[in-house]
């Protein structure tokens, strides 16, 4: 059947065809075949002059074992994708961009330190402007980082140990940036007007929680970060 692979019986009637001296399109018309099929069979396994059936059937037995992952393996790398889907789909949620939350947690779920941008572009199937973008993006808000091997001028991305602590620093400092904004907005105003009034609340609000987010982050950085026993004893 096209399509389907080629059985001990095909190879060995492309043997008695070679032998024949007939064509590769001839023997792929009988096998009802495409004839770079043949061709391909053929060239792989030793030519015209030197086309074993049963040899090359049994390499492409080992090729075929050697390809075929394991039930274990085929489980393991759908639970991956599944992770990574959900993951990018809560990302997103929060108010991440779709692209750059799909990119942040293809980094975050691989098994290797990090990726490049051409292996990002294959595993999400995306182009690299989009690629390109997204890293742009995640790391300005703290959440990448760049490195470059020694065997490889491409720079690849990773996420590093730091990242959700540099994030919250990020985020911090657009909210200091508001209640500064607030604050000379109330001074302006004058504090007992009512707009005034409010955009001090809004200051005190903003300046206040967001030092008391970063003092926290900071300890839990300290704790979580300690390479034995940190989290158990802060706990």
């Amino acid at each position: 059947m096209p399509g389907s692979r080629l059985t001990r019986r095909d190879r060995r009637v492309i043997a008695a065809g070679l032998a024949d001296g007939l064509g590769y399109a001839e023997i792929a018309r009988r096998l009802a075949r495409p004839t770079s099929t043949v061709s391909r069979e053929v060239t792989r396994n030793g030519g015209r002059s030197g086309y074993a059936p049963d040899s090359a059937h049994q390499a492409a037995k080992r090729r075929a074992h050697h390809r075929k992952p394991s039930v274990g393996a085929v489980k393991g790398t759908e639970a991956a994708r599944s992770v990574e889907q959900q993951l990018a789909a809560t990302l997103i949620g929060t108010g991440v961009p779709r692209m750059a939350g799909r990119v942040l947690a293809a980094l975050l779920t691989t098994d290797d330190a990090a990726m490049s941008a051409a292996e990002l572009v294959r595993h999400l199937r995306v182009s690299p402007a989009s690629v390109s973008k997204s890293v742009r993006y995640l790391e300005a808000e703290g959440l990448l980082r760049r490195e470059r091997t020694a065997k490889s001028r491409a720079e690849r991305y990773g996420v590093g140990p730091d990242a959700w602590f540099q994030a919250f620093l990020a985020s911090a400092q657009r909210n200091h940036q508001l209640a500064d904004a607030a604050r000379r907005g109330a001074v302006r105003l004058g504090r007992s007007t009512p707009a005034g009034a409010r955009l001090h609340a809004l200051s005190r609000f903003h300046q206040q929680l967001t030092d008391d987010i970063i003092e926290r982050a900071r300890h839990w950085r300290s704790v979580l970060t300690e390479p034995t026993g940190g989290a158990s004893r802060a706990g």
